[in-house]
């Protein structure tokens, strides 16, 4: 005898038939329908509530909580992009388990951004009841032979052929291509694949077949394959949502927030897996008895228990278990029954979607009832629309609030006021019932006010979308390839590094014995660092740039305490007469003066004079040649502290001892050394480069005497001016050498220093762009126009802190209208420029290091490296890419750097405090 159900519905292939009479509807049917019709409504709180239950079941599982258990699986897909319209080939695609019992087999043509639409070709194939509960290789066998029989009608000859499976089962992926069944769901139990690699088992039935070459490139859910396929539109589709035999979500989500992934940078697509929700404090209330009939009828008791109220498989059988309930009460059919009624299968999603559908009309659903074997009456056919209605409305309404949930996902993890999305949906629910996506769009309205969601319903239920993937995974490959062959040259290698270590020395070397050499080797005649005995006030100007600063520095016991006023130098003045240029910077200190009530005082004043220079003694130094847009006439070839004396002569209200005109590079080594006595090197990273570093005197061929030291200017910024560098350098750097305002001339400097970073990394993404792979080969005007690429986008583009999506605000600033794939390459792109820029930097104190232990004849030497410079001070890798490398080249040395604290004011103040010292101590 069949068992009776919770409200007297018989359970299981009960014996179908009618009372002998028919029975008339008793009094109370109104109150049996409305009962089971309330049942399957849901109100806005209890949406609401799942919406935030699930919402944090995601956040649970993308964390990596495993206690307690998170309710949806959160399943890294390996899909790292979405298309960009430009992919184009040919591509076979296997569907299993998308479509119920059949298997399709596809060939897609993609035609790119130019090309017309073709549509796929496509053949389904019925598995056969005993494969889809047989030996998984029966059934993976049964896939191979398929697919060869579909290609036997097509015109492939002997090409390797590439394949995307679409494999709509819940699975563990570990990569692309590679994908562990986690449990058989939709009627499907083949042995021996739970816990298998579907990947792998499909490639050895194709073997076994042995008829075509075929390369599996990627696995695809069929959820994954909907979004993938979806239209590209204003914008791309990055959620894909699909209601079919079973239903299931997937989105675009920020590799770092999954902890599955040791990623931090790019975005994943999530596979929700989200039939599996179960939260019982908030679906248990919406859980209706015919649910629970359902739920212990099914092949899996207790689980999918979401999937059992939303997907395909389940709605006509919710709408069975109501109908045969409400005919065994005698409200339906005169109390009569059908074997189509009593049987599990027996009403399917058509049928649901036909009744409920308006334009049907009555005579239609009163057809579709006959040929389920019952007699209905006329008013049957308005109720049974009226439960066909609330089962479908309920569906809707929870997908709209788990929908909701992952779009409150997406708005919190990319920190946006207002969401504007595409969303992709497919499968049967979709296609045949008309209701069912005006309803859901109404409720994530209501749940997600402010998220502007565009619906795009999938072209031919993810086939195509699959073949996208296949399609992106191979575009992705080939321009990782293009990619690392345009970067390969900035891959430095240690062996190069010591190469230009070694060729750094030799310079060095040469520059001190006078004899030709790209580096130049400047006698600073700064003779000693601060020793911490200094004190006084002193007066340093600092000029380097069209603004200038005028300083007072008080050097006492307790430290350094220091005054400053910035003044602008006009254009007219920094390229005019060079007697204008000096007046005006005389006028300037007088101004300071007055300020600071030091009228009439004569205080001992250095001066940082930041441009190539010869010096011939500490006041003494000779203008080589102007910088910096300067260009002031009868200045190159002079001794600057004699212009600036003739200056303060000429105002004659005031007196100035100009003790030292020093370099900034030599004032950022003094600043740091009277903090350490052990800083013995200076060295400049910022718009431009330079080093310094004390040396023995009797290496110094230019200048008199044997005992002591002597600060080198090296101006290491024209090192390889000789051609020395030729090895390391790219076409990139020999493009942004001829466009500077001295072609072959300090190139050095134009690898390392922040002019020209930005620049390279400018010319790197032309030809990137060139090549088509990145901004879809689109040249813009604002990447051909020269430095639009500032080096400071470099430390911010590479900053550990800053999420992709504000990489991508910081190059959309620039005019540059990009995908996640182009921020993250143009990432690479810096990484790679700056990276080398850090490891010659390197290579250079390292030169200059072993340089001084050796002069000493050290086994080991301990010293500092005082250092200034936007580039090494702002970016946020580039200082311990230096210290690394210095490790590595010069492993007797043990070299702390030492960030400095305004060189070129205070360091000018600091040498001329030290020259002051020895002079008192040389009158002593």
């Amino acid at each position: 005898m069949d068992s009776v159900g919770p409200l007297g519905l018989q359970q299981g292939d009960g014996a179908p038939g009618c009372p002998q009479e028919a029975l008339p509807c008793p009094s109370n049917s109104s109150e049996l329908v409305q009962e089971c019709l309330r049942q399957f409504k849901v109100t806005g709180a209890q949406l609401r509530q799942i919406q935030a239950s699930f919402l944090d079941s995601m956040e649970q599982a993308l964390s990596g909580q495993a206690n307690p258990a998170p309710t949806v699986r959160m399943l890294p897909t390996y899909v790292g992009s979405v298309p960009h319209g430009t992919e184009q080939g040919d591509f076979v695609v296997l569907e299993l388990g998308a479509i119920g019992a059949s298997l399709r087999v596809l060939w897609v043509t993609l035609m790119g951004t130019e090309g017309h639409r073709m549509e796929p070709q496509s053949r389904e194939f019925v598995i056969p009841q005993e494969v889809m509960v047989g030996p998984g290789q029966q059934l993976f066998d049964f896939a191979a032979r398929c697919l060869s029989e579909f290609l036997d009608a097509l015109p492939v000859g002997n090409q390797c052929l590439q394949l995307g499976f679409s494999f709509s089962f819940p699975c563990h992926q570990t990569g692309l291509d590679k994908s562990t069944l986690i449990s058989w769901t939709k009627g499907f139990r083949c042995s021996g694949v739970e816990g298998q690699d579907v990947v792998q088992l499909l490639r050895d039935a194709i073997q076994r077949q042995g008829a075509y070459s075929i390369d599996v490139v990627a696995v695809v859910n069929d959820t994954v394959g909907t979004m993938m396929g979806c239209e590209p539109g204003a914008g791309p589709c990055e959620v894909g949502l699909v209601v079919d035999t079973g239903t299931n979500a997937c989105y675009m989500e920020e590799a770092r927030h999954v902890a599955l992934l040791d990623e931090d940078r790019g975005r994943v697509c999530i596979s929700i897996e989200w039939g599996s929700f179960s939260d019982d404090g908030a679906l248990g209330p919406v859980l209706t008895t015919f649910d629970h009939i359902l739920d212990h009828e099914s092949l899996n008791p207790g689980a999918q228990r979401f999937e059992k109220m939303i997907g395909g498989l389940y709605l006509g059988e919710l709408v069975r278990l109501v109908l045969a309930h409400l005919a065994q009460r005698g409200v339906l059919f005169g109390g009569c029954t059908s074997p189509a009624l009593l049987s599990r299968g027996g009403i399917l999603l058509e049928h649901v979607a036909e009744m409920e559908d308006p334009s049907a009309g009555a005579a239609r659903v009163h057809t579709i009832l006959q040929d389920l074997g019952l007699r209905p009456r006329a008013s049957d056919t308005e109720l049974v629309r009226h439960v066909c209605a609330a089962v479908c409305t309920r569906a809707a309404q929870l997908c709209a609030a788990a929908l909701a949930a992952v779009l409150s996902r997406l708005q919190r993890s990319r920190e946006q006021e207002t969401l504007q999305i595409a969303v992709a949906t497919g499968g049967r629910v979709f296609e045949r019932h008309p209701r069912f996506l005006s309803i859901l769009q109404e409720t994530v309205m209501l749940l997600a006010p402010t998220c502007d969601v565009s619906f795009i319903p999938s072209v031919d239920g993810g086939g195509r979308g699959v073949a996208m993937v296949t399609a992106v995974a191979a575009r992705l490959a080939a321009h990782r390839r293009l990619l690392e062959e345009t970067l390969a040259p900035f891959r430095v290698t240690c062996e190069q590094l010591a190469a230009v270590q070694a060729q750094m020395r030799e310079a060095m070397a040469r520059g001190l014995r006078g004899e030709a050499s790209s580096l130049r080797m400047l006698p600073t005649y700064v003779r000693a660092t601060p020793d911490g005995s200094e004190r006084g006030d002193f007066l340093a100007l600092d000029l380097g740039g069209t603004n200038f600063r005028v300083l007072l520095v008080r050097v006492a016991t307790g430290g350094v305490q220091i005054s400053s006023q910035i003044y602008s130098i006009p254009e007219c003045v920094a390229q005019g007469s060079g007697q204008q240029l000096f007046d005006h910077i005389v006028d300037c200190i007088v101004d300071f003066q007055q300020k600071q009530g030091l009228s009439g005082q004569s205080l001992p004043l250095g001066f940082t004079f930041s441009f190539p220079c010869r010096q011939l003694g500490l006041d003494q130094g000779i203008l080589l040649t102007w910088t910096k847009g300067f260009n002031a006439s009868d200045c190159e070839g002079q001794d600057v502290v004699c212009l600036l004396r003739e200056a303060i002569r000429r105002r004659q209200a005031t007196e100035l001892n100009v003790v030292a005109i020093v370099n900034d590079t030599v004032g950022t080594m003094m600043s740091c050394g009277y903090e350490d006595p052990r800083c013995e090197v200076g060295l400049i990273v910022g718009t431009g480069t330079n080093a310094c570093y004390m040396e023995e005197l009797r290496n110094v061929a230019s200048v008199a005497g044997d005992s002591g030291h002597m600060c080198i200017n090296m101006e290491w910024g024209a090192f390889g001016d000789d051609g020395s560098l030729g090895m390391l350098s790219t076409h990139f750097d020999a493009s942004v050498d001829q466009a500077s305002i001295n072609p072959g001339k300090q190139r050095f400097e134009k690898m390392i220093s922040g002019m020209y970073l930005g620049e390279i990394v400018r010319h790197v993404l032309l030809h990137l762009t060139r090549l088509g792979v990145l901004f879809r080969g689109q040249l813009t005007q604002r990447l051909q126009t020269r430095d639009i690429f500032k080096t400071k986008f470099l430390s911010e583009i590479e900053s550990d802190s800053l999420a992709l999506r504000q990489v991508r605000a910081i190059l959309e600033a620039l005019g540059l209208p990009l995908t996640s794939d182009d921020a993250l390459m143009v990432l690479e792109v810096c990484q790679a420029v700056s990276q080398r820029a850090a490891q010659l930097c390197g290579a250079g104190v390292a030169a200059v290091v072993e340089k001084i232990r050796e002069n000493r004849g050290l086994e080991e030497l301990t010293v500092s490296v005082g250092v200034d410079g936007t580039l090494y001070k702002m970016h946020p890798h580039f200082s311990s890419l230096v210290a690394a490398t210095v490790r590595e080249l010069a492993p007797r040395c043990a070299v702390t750097f030492l960030q400095s604290e305004d060189g070129s004011g205070k360091g000018a103040a600091l040498v001329t405090a030290v020259a002051c010292r020895l002079a008192q101590m040389t009158h002593v």
